[in-house]
C-alpha cells in the first residue's frame, strides 16, 4: 500500500511539473523587456502563447520540461516584437510583384527596366512599378517639366502596353501615352479635386499625375483587372499577402499596423485569421467613403480574431499628399515652387463627418497629414470632435506622418492626446530635399520634431510606411537615433531619439497607439509572447554598427515564425 501511495504521489508531482513546464524558453541572453519594473533579464519562458515568466537563468531553469523547446541565445538580445506602426500591408507584397524602382539613380535606368518588362509582357498587359523619386536621381531627365520626364520617353519602349509607375511616396504616378489614352486624358482634361495633371508649356499632359489625379488612370487599370477571373485576382491577392508576411517576419515584425485597406481585403484576412493561417498579427484601418463606412462599421469592428491575429478598429483618411512631389499642404508656398502650397486631397468637412462616424461606432480616426497646413486642419477637426463629445475620453486618434508642423501646433498634440504616428526612416530619406521644399527656418521649426512632440506630452510611434521605404525596423531605428544622412551629416541633431525612446516608439508606443498595450509592446508575464531576437545589442553597440544587426528569430505567440539560422 505504501509503495502504491508513493507511486501515486510521484505521478501527481510529475503531472504538476509537466503542467508548469514551459512550451518555449529563451536563455543565456540579454532580454530587453521595455517594462520599467524589470528592464532587463537573462531568460524568458512561454506557455500557451503567452509569457509565463521573465527573470534570471536560475528562476527560469525549473520551467524547462522534457517537451520544452529551448533556444540558447548565446548572448544575443531579445526585445519585444517590433510593431510596424504605419505601413501598407498588401502593398509590401504587391511591391515585390512589380518593378522595384527604389535604387534607380537616373530616369534612363527606369526606362530600361520598363523595356525589359515589356519584352516579357503579354499584349495589353499593364507594366507596374514603384519606388522612383526624382530628387534621388543624379541628373534630371534631358527633357523635363519641374524635374519630371515626358511620357514620350516611355512610349518609345512601350507603345502598346500601358505603364503605371508609382512615386516612392505613393502620392504621384508617372504613366505612358497608352495609359493616358485608355484613361481618356488629353490636353483638355481638367484637374480633379485634390489632384493635378502636370502639363508642358503647350498644355499637353507630361505623364506625371499628382495625388487624386492618379485615380484617373487607376480607373482604367481597374477596368483591365475586372476582366480577369475572380480566381486569378484572389490568387494574386493571396500571393501578395504571403510575400508581405514573409518579408515582415524576416525583418522582425510581429504586428503590422496597416494604414488603410478595403472591406474586401479585411474579408480575406479575417477568413485567414479564423483558419489560423496568418503567421503574424495585423491591425487595420478601413479606407472607404463615408456612405460605405456608415453602413459597415459595426460589422467590421473586429477585435482579436483568430486568437489575437486580426483587429480592425480604425478609419484612415488623407488630408494632403507628400512633400517629395510637392503635394503636402502647406501654410505658405513651397520654397522651390512659389506658385503652389500643395494639395488638399480630402475635404476637411468630409473628414469631420468621418470623425462623427468614428465617435458613434467606437473607431479610432487616423488622418494622413504631412504639411503644416494639413496638420493644423487635422488637429482642428480632432479638437472640434473632442469638444462636441466631452464624455468620450482616451480616444487615441492619430495623425499619420506628422512630418512638418507649425511651431504653434506642436503643443496641441500633447494637449489633445493625439498620437503622432511617424516614421524615423522618412527623416533621413527625405532630408536632402526638405530644405529645398521648406527652407531652413520652416525645416528647423517643424520637420520631424520628435523631441518637441514628446516634450509636449505626445506619444510618438514609429514605422516605415512600407513599401514607400523598406519595411525594416532596424533601418528606421537607426535613422531615429542618428538622423544621419548618406553624406555623414546629421539632420537637426537636437531632435534625435535616445535608443530607449526609439525602441519604445517601435514597441510599447505602437501598441498603445492601437489600444493593444495591455497585451503587446513589452515582455512581461501574461502578455503575448511576441519576441524579436537580434544578433547584436542595439542598445549598446556603436551607433554605426546598428544597420549591420540581423534579425535571428521572430517569435509570434511563442512559435518561431522566422529562423535565420535555418534559412527560413
Amino acid at each position: 500500500m505504501r509503495a502504491t501511495l508513493s507511486f501515486l504521489v510521484f505521478i501527481a508531482v510529475l503531472g504538476a511539473q509537466n503542467r508548469q513546464a514551459a512550451d518555449l524558453v529563451l536563455r543565456n541572453g540579454k532580454i530587453v523587456t521595455m517594462n520599467s519594473a524589470q528592464p532587463a533579464a537573462q531568460a524568458l519562458a512561454v506557455r500557451g502563447g503567452n509569457i509565463a515568466a521573465v527573470g534570471t537563468e536560475a528562476a527560469i531553469r525549473p520551467m524547462i520540461g522534457p517537451n520544452t523547446k529551448v533556444i540558447d541565445l548565446h548572448g544575443m538580445t531579445a526585445i519585444p516584437g517590433f510593431i510596424e506602426g504605419h505601413g501598407h500591408f498588401t502593398g509590401v507584397g504587391e511591391f515585390r510583384m512589380g518593378l522595384d524602382l527604389r535604387e534607380a539613380r537616373t530616369w534612363d535606368e527606369i526606362v530600361a527596366q520598363v523595356a525589359r518588362a515589356v519584352a516579357q509582357a503579354k499584349p495589353g498587359e499593364w507594366i507596374i512599378g514603384r519606388g522612383w523619386h526624382q530628387s534621388k536621381w543624379t541628373t534630371p531627365p534631358a527633357v523635363n517639366v519641374e524635374g519630371f520626364p515626358l511620357h514620350a520617353s516611355l512610349d518609345k519602349v512601350s507603345p502598346n502596353n500601358p505603364v503605371l509607375l508609382t512615386h516612392a511616396s505613393g502620392h504621384a504616378t508617372f504613366v505612358n501615352g497608352k495609359a493616358l489614352e485608355l484613361a481618356g486624358v488629353t490636353a483638355a482634361t481638367a484637374n480633379p479635386n485634390g489632384g493635378e495633371i502636370l502639363k508642358d508649356a503647350k498644355g499637353n499632359p507630361t505623364g506625371l499625375l499628382r495625388e487624386r489625379a492618379s485615380g484617373v488612370v487607376s480607373k482604367a487599370r481597374a477596368e483591365y483587372e475586372a476582366r480577369r477571373t475572380a480566381a486569378d485576382r484572389l490568387a494574386e491577392t493571396n500571393k501578395a499577402i504571403k510575400l508581405a508576411i514573409d518579408e515582415s517576419l524576416s525583418k522582425g515584425i510581429t504586428t503590422f499596423e496597416d494604414a488603410g485597406s478595403s472591406f474586401a481585403t479585411v474579408d480575406i484576412l479575417k477568413k485567414m485569421a479564423e483558419a489560423h493561417e496568418l503567421r503574424m498579427r495585423i491591425w487595420m484601418m478601413l479606407r472607404a467613403p463615408n456612405e460605405q463606412l456608415a453602413v459597415n462599421l459595426d460589422r467590421y469592428r473586429i477585435l482579436g480574431a483568430g486568437d489575437q491575429f486580426l483587429t480592425v478598429r480604425a478609419i484612415k483618411r488623407a488630408i494632403d499628399g507628400a512633400l517629395g512631389p510637392r503635394g503636402a499642404w502647406l501654410l505658405a508656398p513651397y520654397a522651390d515652387k512659389p506658385d503652389s502650397s500643395g494639395l488638399n486631397t480630402d475635404d476637411p468637412a468630409d473628414i469631420a463627418r468621418t470623425a462623427e462616424l468614428a465617435i458613434q461606432h467606437g473607431f479610432q480616426l487616423c488622418v494622413h497629414a504631412i504639411g503644416d497646413r494639413a496638420n493644423r486642419e487635422t488637429l482642428n477637426i480632432f479638437e472640434a470632435a473632442f469638444k462636441a463629445h466631452p464624455q468620450r475620453k482616451d480616444l487615441r486618434w492619430r495623425v499619420e506622418h506628422a512630418q512638418h508642423i507649425s511651431a504653434a501646433d506642436i503643443p496641441r498634440f500633447g494637449q489633445l492626446g493625439v498620437i503622432a504616428a511617424m516614421q524615423g526612416i522618412h527623416c533621413t530619406s527625405d532630408a536632402p530635399y526638405v530644405l529645398l521644399r521648406l527652407g531652413a527656418q520652416r525645416a528647423e521649426e517643424g520637420a520631424y520634431v520628435w523631441q518637441k512632440l514628446m516634450k509636449s506630452g505626445a506619444i510618438v510611434g514609429n514605422g516605415t510606411d512600407a513599401p514607400v521605404e523598406d519595411v525594416s525596423p532596424l533601418a528606421s531605428f537607426y535613422a531615429s537615433v542618428s538622423r544621419k544622412l548618406k553624406d555623414g551629416t546629421v539632420f537637426y541633431p537636437a531632435q534625435r531619439m535616445s535608443r530607449e525612446e526609439a525602441l519604445k516608439s517601435y514597441t510599447w508606443n505602437n501598441a498603445y497607439a492601437a489600444f493593444e498595450d495591455p497585451v503587446k509592446g513589452s515582455l512581461q508575464t501574461g502578455k503575448l509572447a511576441d519576441i524579436t531576437v537580434l544578433s547584436r545589442d542595439i542598445m549598446t553597440i556603436p551607433e554605426d554598427e546598428i544597420p549591420a544587426t540581423d534579425v535571428v528569430y521572430t517569435i509570434v505567440g511563442g512559435k518561431v515564425a522566422y529562423d535565420r539560422t535555418a534559412g527560413r
